[in-house]
């Protein structure tokens, strides 16, 4: 019988940062900020956005996995993501 790998959870998870992220833009986009704690939260959400792409990375790279082993006529495959041009979406 195969065992299963149990997921780490190290910190907190992607949508509790990215929560946190949101609460430092409003700060910041508030004005009440004084220098040294927007330069501070600068730097947290900066962390915290660089973690957001790690887990992001990681999430995509086991979706390529699964979709290879999947294999077999009408399995899912992959498809580079191209995002939508904002502009475009204006016109």
């Amino acid at each position: 019988m195969a065992k299963k790998k149990a997921a780490k959870q190290e910190g907190p998870t992607f949508e509790a940062r990215l929560e946190r992220v949101e609460e430092i833009v409003e700060r910041l986009e508030s004005g009440e900020a004084g220098l040294d704690e927007s330069l501070r939260l600068y730097a947290e959400g900066a962390e915290l956005i660089k973690a957001c792409r790690a887990t992001l990375a990681e999430a995509e790279k086991r979706i390529t996995k699964l979709s290879e082993t999947a294999g077999g006529p009408g399995a899912p495959g992959e498809e580079p993501f191209e995002p939508e041009d904002e502009e475009e979406e204006k016109t």
